[in-house]
């Protein structure tokens, strides 16, 4: 999983995510990637397929991608 991106990592990341296609698939990953613990912003690129996450602290990338799983769609590794 994520193989370029540290288990835990703080600051601005990026990961690409699988399936997102409308203002739906936006709302529904940034409240999931939100509601962990650490997440300060979620921005969501459609046509790239891409989600930029900026945490205040350490996060797992696991929890990312368990969010990203809860709404509907998953990382690419």
């Amino acid at each position: 999983m994520l193989s370029n991106t540290p288990r835990t990592f703080i600051g601005s990341t990026t990961f690409t995510v699988t399936g997102m296609t409308c203002a739906h698939c936006r709302r529904a990953v940034t409240q999931e990637i939100g509601a962990v613990a650490g997440v300060e912003s979620v921005t969501v690129d459609l046509p790239s397929g891409t989600v930029t996450v900026a945490t205040t602290r350490p996060v797992d990338r696991a929890d990312i991608a368990d969010a990203v799983h809860e709404a509907g769609y998953d990382l690419i590794p």
